[in-house]
């Protein structure tokens, strides 16, 4: 198969091994991993013995979709108290119930072969169109660790007109058509759960909200 002893689109191969031989888990053995897809990202099946917490041992599976690591930022002003997000359509939330998939973001991309500082610059500058400088690492997590193996970067960075380099809207060639929303910060955190449904946008404004650069006197406190 295609990505297993053959280069698959991407020019990869032995995408059937990964995870064998993980010991960092006493209680984890990866026995087998089967290659499902590996059109642009990878799906597999791995097969496991998990120990239980009683002793005993049992045979399980999991499917993973790994799309590589990735980076997000919340573009600030303080001094306007403004933010900058990003408005893209979003097909998997689209036919998951959303009215129109349009979906209010902060910038974020994945990493690809760049480390994250370099990687949210990156698409910061392309989606918005501003150059961020140097932006503030805030924290990394698991977006849905139950099935995709993404670990995203946090960060935030303040822009100024001044650092706006071109219009933004994303990279044509790869199909993306983004629209550059400027919002008060707490029409923002009023949108979340209404117009605002996006996980790392949501986590981002409350981050804000609690401990950055809009919190308040009492929650720095």
């Amino acid at each position: 198969m295609h990505g297993a002893d053959e280069p698959d689109a991407r020019g990869r191969i032995h995408l059937d091994r990964t995870g064998l031989g993980l010991d960092r888990n006493p209680r984890v053995v990866v026995t087998d991993v089967r290659l499902l897809a590996s059109d642009w990202h990878v799906l597999r099946t791995t097969t496991i013995e998990f120990q239980h917490a009683d002793g005993h041992w049992s045979t399980e599976r999991r499917e993973t979709y790994d799309r590589g690591n990735g980076a997000t930022v919340l573009l600030y002003d303080p001094e306007r108290r403004t933010v900058l997000l990003t408005r893209q359509f979003r097909y998997p939330a689209y036919v998951n119930g959303h009215p129109d998939g349009m979906l209010l973001e902060a910038a974020a991309g994945l990493l690809d072969d760049d480390d994250p500082d370099t990687a949210i610059r990156r698409e910061a500058r392309e989606e918005t169109g501003f150059d961020i400088g140097a932006p503030q690492r805030i924290f990394d997590v698991f977006m849905s660790p139950g099935s995709v193996t993404e670990k995203l970067h946090f960060y935030a960075a303040r822009y100024r007109a001044a650092d706006r380099v071109s219009d933004g809207g994303g990279v044509a060639e790869e199909g993306e058509d983004i629209d550059v929303v400027e919002l008060p910060f707490d029409d923002a955190l009023q949108a979340i759960g209404r117009t605002i449904v996006d996980a790392k946008t949501i986590m981002l404004l409350q981050w804000a909200a609690l401990s950055g650069p809009f919190a308040s006197v009492t929650n720095r406190a």
